[in-house]
């Protein structure tokens, strides 16, 4: 079978092709044939030695955190753990770890909202959107603020979304954002508070200048989530400053769910994606022996929405 090996850590040439014995399956485990993977912007950092303390591998590892597949004819979803070797044509996985994919959604849909479909759901009920909320979702042209954009738009709210660039702007509007901002230039949270007026939600997927910028947005009373990283670390409230003006603040922390929790929100994401009501935003699907082509758009912010890796 083939599988991407990562024998040291570095840039995404370190993403190897090779030729691998085939899973031999544990205690409660059985093997998938792989037809789409998963792929994250977490993945890039453990990727180039930024795992540890929290997603720690041992050299030489193989990266993926979820696949869809088959087992046994059997259409499923398999979550992984962070070396569990994914990007491959074959993987062992707990079957206690499968979900089944709903007739109707494709493999690379259903690698597409694993991780980003659980992810939105839970954001949505930590921060409460409700109808009539002005938000605000930066790092909107990701596979997670795609779907938080729909997510939102679908509860009720105005939103507008913020990315870098034109395509990703382009992107954004067909997804049925109500604005879009590009905070690639300067002063763009003016052209926030021109379109709102002050926000009632921010839920921020960039982190670092962006998010906290977007921090000061907020109107007295309103919610802010700080969830992603992509620009250097997480925005942070100030615990003082959201006192003060009655801002509920939250972190990564809110959604990470127990099993049982990440069981109930990815079937509700996967049967959202049956019905339609949700559509990740899929904008790059590559071969596997291109993973480390997937992880260079991911790092370089070139890459709209998800990035998949097609298998067979």
């Amino acid at each position: 079978m083939k599988a991407i090996e990562v024998a040291r850590f570095g840039g995404p040439e370190v993403l190897r092709l090779r030729d691998v014995p085939d899973p031999v399956p544990g205690d409660g485990e059985v093997v998938l044939d792989v037809e789409a993977a998963d792929t994250l912007w977490l993945e890039t950092r453990v990727r180039a030695g930024g795992g540890a303390p929290f997603f720690p591998v041992t050299l030489p590892y193989r990266p993926g955190v979820g696949a869809a597949g088959t087992v046994h004819g059997r259409r499923v979803l398999a979550r992984l753990r962070h070396d569990g070797g994914g990007y491959a044509t074959r993987v062992a996985a707990r079957e206690d770890a499968l979900f089944d994919i709903p007739d109707g959604v494709g493999a690379g849909e259903a690698a597409a909202v694993l991780h980003d479909g659980v992810t939105t759901l839970a954001l949505l009920d930590v921060v409460k959107v409700v109808a009539g909320d002005r938000v605000l979702v930066t790092a909107a042209a990701g596979g997670l603020g795609a779907l938080l954009v729909q997510a939102a738009r679908a509860a009720g709210a105005t939103v507008v979304a913020a990315a870098r660039g034109p395509a990703k702007l382009a992107a954004l509007r067909a997804l049925g954002a109500d604005a879009v901002v590009d905070y690639g230039v300067a002063d763009w949270t003016d052209g926030v508070w021109d379109l709102t007026g002050g926000l009632d939600v921010v839920l921020d997927g960039a982190g670092g200048d962006y998010g906290r910028a977007a921090f000061d947005l907020v109107a007295e009373g309103g919610r802010f989530s700080s969830h992603g990283t992509p620009a250097g670390s997480f925005a942070t409230a100030d615990p003082d400053v959201a006192r003060a003006r009655g801002i509920t603040a939250t972190g990564i922390e809110a959604v990470q769910l127990a099993p049982d929790g990440f069981r109930a929100y990815l079937t509700r994401a996967l049967a959202a994606v049956a019905a339609g009501r949700l559509t990740p935003l899929i904008g790059q699907t590559l071969p596997l022996d291109r993973a480390a082509d997937a992880h260079a758009a991911i790092e370089g912010r070139t890459a709209i929405g998800k990035t998949v890796l097609a298998v067979t």
